[in-house]
C-alpha cells in the first residue's frame, strides 16, 4: 500500500450563509455542493456560487451527466438542474445513515459512514446491487478512470483512500492534515475535491498518476 501526504493545491470558502459543507459533485465544469436547505453551482475558477438550488441537501451529492442525486436524510432525490426542480426519489439504503453519493456507469454509489460500507444502488428502484466493507467510516465516494476511491473522517484524522472495488483492499492512501475533516468528495481531472464540513470549505486536492 502507498501512502503520501494529500497535496491541497486550492481552498475555497466559507461562503455567506453556508454553515456546513454535506456533501459535493463535479459536473465538468461547476463544483456542486449541499449545504443542509439548497445545492449550489460553484464556479472552480474565479470561486463565486452563481446558481443555487432549494432543495433538502443533507448529504452526498452525485451527477450522471444531465441530472444531480441528493441524499436528503432517508432517500435519494433526482434534481433537473434546468428546472430546478425534484423529478423522482429513491430509497436510501442506510434510512438515515448514507453520507457519499457517487454516479458511475449507469449505477448510483452510496456511502454509510458509521456502518463502513460502499453500496452500489439501482437509480431507479433504489435497490442495492452489491456492497463493498471498508475498515473506516466512509464520508465520500467517487470514481475515476476506472479507480474508486473514498474519503475517510475520524476524529482529528482524515483521508483519501483508493481501493480495490472487488475486494476492498486499500491500494493507496492521501492523508489529509491533522484537524481538517472531509464531510465528501469528488474526483474531477486531476484534482479531488473534497467538502470541509463546518469549516465551511472545499479543498482541492492533485490526484495522483
Amino acid at each position: 500500500m502507498k501512502r503520501k501526504a494529500a497535496e491541497i493545491i486550492r481552498e475555497y470558502g466559507p461562503f455567506p450563509g453556508v454553515e456546513a459543507i454535506h456533501g459535493l459533485t463535479f459536473d465538468g465544469r461547476h463544483i456542486w455542493f449541499a449545504s443542509g436547505d439548497r445545492l449550489n453551482r460553484l464556479d472552480p475558477d474565479d470561486g463565486t456560487i452563481a446558481l443555487s438550488i432549494e432543495v433538502p441537501a443533507h448529504a452526498g451529492t452525485a451527477f450522471d451527466g444531465r441530472h444531480l442525486y441528493q441524499i436528503a436524510e432517508d432517500r435519494i432525490q433526482k434534481v433537473d438542474p434546468a428546472t430546478k426542480t425534484v423529478l423522482a426519489t429513491i430509497p436510501a439504503p442506510g434510512e438515515g445513515g448514507d453520507s457519499g453519493l457517487a454516479w458511475t456507469e449507469g449505477s448510483l454509489w452510496v456511502a454509510q459512514y458509521r456502518e463502513g460500507k460502499i453500496r452500489q444502488v439501482d437509480p431507479e428502484t433504489g435497490k442495492v446491487l452489491r456492497t463493498i466493507e471498508s475498515t473506516r467510516f466512509v464520508t465520500g465516494v467517487t470514481w475515476i478512470d476506472g479507480e474508486l476511491w473514498h474519503a475517510t473522517w475520524e476524529g482529528d484524522e482524515s483521508g483519501l483512500r483508493h481501493i480495490d472495488p472487488d475486494t476492498g483492499k486499500v491500494l493507496e492512501v492521501l492523508d489529509m492534515p491533522a484537524g481538517t475533516g472531509i464531510s465528501g468528495m469528488e474526483a474531477g481531472g486531476d484534482r479531488f475535491f473534497c467538502g470541509g464540513g463546518r469549516s465551511g470549505k472545499i479543498r482541492a486536492v492533485r490526484r495522483p498518476h
